[in-house]
């Protein structure tokens, strides 16, 4: 049996590819001195109940320790998660993360006496306390969107219990979590060398792009053999989570879960249902690449294992860690020196946790805490979709170090709707380097191909997602049963939908739903595609303008943390996401590249 079959253990990797979390604490008996200042700064918090309206200076002196507590906090949670995620069986850091999640409960049921008080200090006293204390004006946009919730927010009673409630709120997640990444077991499969090797999260996309067909059905229906296998433990999971959006909804007065979580960050619900109306508008694009990826292929019958293996053939791009830092630096050229230094930085000090090893958290991801440099996961495999993941996740991560660099902790932490962005447009911007840097026809015919695929996985398909979302959560809040045969049913519909007639959409995609995190946050996907759409738009602005372009993205969009509205922020960047313009541009791009690359390979 081949070495292939045994994972790698952590203790195997060099140091200078795993995050350096030492940063952020020394020593695990570091965190637990911090958890201790943690908990008793939040007892604090209760000196002010009842005080907020009496003075600007208790006004202000709360929101000052309410910050101090939240800084704190989120140094401790970010120190559990990312010690958790390193190896999720490691019975140690899961206590840690326990800890952190009843302290950030506590921390929010203690808060909830905050916003129901402030609520009731009439507005023309409000203004004054502002007005009168130069410190207290630091705080005014936050205590605007305070008000702008109101009809939304609680007495301090029901805040409370709510909050305490929120352990129980965070089950299905948690339990989802825990089983796909660290009970879950899949089969062994046969690579194209005949080696026996163990089918892991990190490795099935990898093995999705194998030219060898044999591979690619085997590694898909091993996979979806187990999801099934627990069809309806994975469907009570997921409406488990849907009643608990349900019943915040509900409670808090809001008109469905979709208004309730776009409304956190004042996204109008215009924009969902524009950019699901404009997708549909150009699916005939979508459904042109499916064809023209059948024929590629020379396949009688395309099946869903063959939509992410390369349709240009003998195109070696094999992209070791090494290759990509290099790719990835050259290629955010434009974005100037100061970008480029910052992105040095992480590349030379360990912010970065490179390689899979057995029990590590699946996936990427950039996380950090204010003061400290962010930390991104990855699993790293040598390919060009890793190589692209890495930009990814470091333009997360800068964006990030502005943020926290430029903007008060009470505005650093940007809003989901805006997360996307910077990373999709280090994407385009790699993109574009790469298609420019090569004069061989199949490699930029490889590269379009996979800039297509990129369109067809964040655009399409993200969206394919939000309309699941909004089929199901509608269904959840009018009371309508969910079964995994209805939830297989939706997923398998859409599917048709969005991939057209040239495809078999094979029963096993059915049930993909059950394989998604992101669902566990309500309507979070739907950025992906929007957050892509505005990146295009940015990263051809950069590319066409040059350096005021590039200044204007970084001073006014990526330090700008969350000090004004997603929307209002992304209109100084130049984007204007209230309109379907930029979704329906970027799909018009989707249709030229499809042009391009038939121009190439005829």
């Amino acid at each position: 049996m081949s070495d292939k079959n045994r994972q790698t253990q952590r203790h195997e990797i060099e140091d200078k590819y795993k995050w350096k979390i030492s940063d952020l604490f020394p020593s695990d008996e570091a965190w637990e001195e911090e958890f201790e200042i943690t908990k008793d700064l939040t007892n604090k918090l209760d000196n002010y109940r009842g005080k907020l309206s009496n003075s600007s200076s208790d006004l202000l002196g709360f929101l000052k320790l309410k910050d101090e507590v939240l800084f704190h906090y989120e140094r401790v949670a970010v120190y559990a998660h990312r010690r958790h995620h390193e190896d999720m069986r490691v019975g140690k850091y899961q206590a840690f993360v326990n800890q952190v999640t009843s302290l950030g409960v506590g921390i929010s049921s203690t808060l909830s006496f905050a916003e129901p008080e402030i609520l009731e200090i009439p507005e023309d006293k409000l203004n004054e306390f502002i007005k009168s204390n130069d410190e207290l004006k630091m705080y005014e946009f936050a205590l605007e969107e305070i008000i702008r919730k109101k009809p939304h927010t609680l007495t301090a009673e029901l805040e409370a219990i709510l909050a305490d409630a929120g352990e129980m709120a965070n089950a299905p997640s948690d339990i989802f979590s825990m089983f796909n990444n660290a009970d879950i077991k899949f089969p062994n499969v046969t690579d194209e060398e005949g080696n026996t090797i163990a089918l892991t999260h990190g490795r099935y996309g990898l093995l999705m792009e194998s030219k060898d067909r044999r591979v690619r059905e085997e590694a898909f229906k091993g996979l979806y053999s187990v999801y099934d296998s627990f069809r309806n433990t994975l469907a009570a999971t997921f409406t488990s989570n849907l009643k608990q959006e349900v019943f915040h909804a509900k409670v808090r007065n809001y008109p469905s879960t979709l208004a309730m979580r776009l409304d956190d960050a004042n996204i109008p619900e215009s924009v969902y249902m524009n950019l699901i109306e404009s997708v549909n508008e150009h699916l005939p694009l979508m459904h042109k690449y499916v064809s023209l990826r059948k024929k590629l292929l020379g396949v009688d019958e395309l099946h869903m294992y063959d939509i992410y293996t390369p349709i240009i053939k003998d195109v070696d791009m094999e992209i070791p860690y090494e290759k990509a830092k290099e790719l990835v630096y050259e290629g955010l050229e434009p974005l100037g020196e100061e970008y480029r230094s910052i992105l040095k930085e992480g590349f030379e000090n360990q912010w970065i946790d490179v390689y899979e090893n057995e029990g590590k958290r699946s996936g990427a991801y950039s996380s950090g805490a204010y003061g400290t440099h962010p930390f991104i996961l990855l699993n790293y495999q040598d390919n060009l979709n890793n190589c692209f993941t890495l930009a990814h996740e470091m333009g997360h991560g800068i964006h990030t170090y502005y943020s926290s660099k430029t903007q008060p902790y009470t505005y650093a932490d940007y809003k989901i709707f805006v997360a996307e962005v910077a990373s999709t447009c280090n994407e385009s911007l790699l993109m574009d380097y790469m298609l420019k840097e090569t004069d061989d026809k199949l490699e930029k015919a490889y590269l379009l191909n996979y800039y297509l695929e990129q369109f067809k996985g964040t655009v399409f398909r993200q969206t394919m997602f939000a309309e699941f979302e909004l089929i199901t959560h509608q269904m959840a809040f009018e009371g309508k049963p969910l079964t995994a045969d209805d939830l297989c049913k939706i997923y398998h519909d859409l599917n048709v939908k969005y991939f057209g007639d040239d495809i078999v959409i094979d029963k096993e995609i059915d049930m993909e739903w059950a394989r998604i995190p992101h669902f566990y946050r309500a309507f979070y996907v739907y950025q992906y595609a929007t957050g892509y759409s505005a990146a295009v738009a940015l990263s051809r602005k950069i590319l066409d303008e040059g350096k005021p372009a590039a200044d204007n993205y970084i001073n006014h969009f990526l330090k700008g943390g969350s000090s004004d509205y997603p929307i209002n922020l992304l209109k100084k960047a130049g984007v204007d996401m209230t309109t379907k313009e930029p979704v329906d541009q970027a799909l018009e791009l989707f249709g030229k590249l499809i042009d391009q690359l038939e121009e190439i390979v005829g």
